[in-house]
């Protein structure tokens, strides 16, 4: 099923509530994406889905977000975010009702991608435990969180290199000033996104701009994989 189209039929085919809603409520329910955007998805005027809507259709429905945006793999496979070879990015399993371990992963990525595989960090362990109150006041869904070494200098002196950063794979809105990750012509990086001239821009922390210096944000170079909503450091 090379194109969404034919993908979009088959969730109808296969989904019996969403029968009779062709184009309508059902699918704009459950992507979260307005009535007009769904109707150009099955009519072909768009081709590719944004990850937020597949990842949304993947919760409510079941089908996979890879499978939504690119035709591999199994229709029916959720993987959460990480792809067919990649380790899914779920909170690991533990006992304790206060906190909720969110896996601690590295990012693989290839440019123009939007979807991304994931493969354990071993660091400490390999999870960061959060306390479930915090996931709770901030409405985080526990599934699309992740967490991240940060490397390098380039964000100093709100990021230093071995910080941890957990990111949120659900928001990809972009907001001045705040800080994401992006998959940047497929390498992982965590920058601060700022607008000027009409344009969106990658900024580091770092003073030293002739070193660190901004970098332009469009299209399939620049790609949002989540912003990041904590971080975790050992300096004081």
């Amino acid at each position: 099923m090379n194109l969404l189209s034919d993908r979009l039929d088959h969730i109808y085919r296969t989904t019996p509530h969403l029968e009779g809603e062709r184009g309508q409520t059902g699918l704009v329910k459950a992507s979260g994406a307005s009535k007009s955007v769904v109707n150009q998805w099955l009519t072909g005027k768009i081709k590719s889905m944004d990850i937020r809507y597949a990842l949304n259709i993947e919760r409510e429905l079941g089908f996979s977000h890879i499978w939504l945006m690119t035709g591999e793999g199994d229709a029916r496979q959720a993987p959460f975010h990480g792809l067919k070879d990649g380790m899914p990015v779920r909170p690991a399993d533990n006992d304790d009702a206060e906190f909720v371990q969110i896996r601690m992963v590295k990012l693989r990525l290839s440019a123009g991608i939007t979807g991304f595989q994931t493969e354990p960090e071993r660091r400490d362990g390999g999870t960061l435990g959060m306390r479930r109150t915090w996931i709770e006041r901030h409405n985080y869904h526990p599934d699309h969180l992740m967490a991240i070494l940060v490397k390098g200098e380039s964000m100093e002196p709100a990021l230093y290199a071995g910080d941890i950063v957990i990111i949120n794979t659900l928001d990809t809105k972009l907001v001045d000033g705040a800080v994401y990750a992006f998959n940047y012509e497929g390498e992982a990086v965590v920058k601060r996104l700022t607008r000027d001239a009409g344009k969106w821009w990658l900024m580091s922390d770092n003073p030293d701009q002739r070193k660190y210096h901004r970098k332009l944000c469009q299209g399939n170079a620049c790609i949002v994989i989540g912003r990041v909503v904590r971080k975790e450091s050992d300096r004081i």
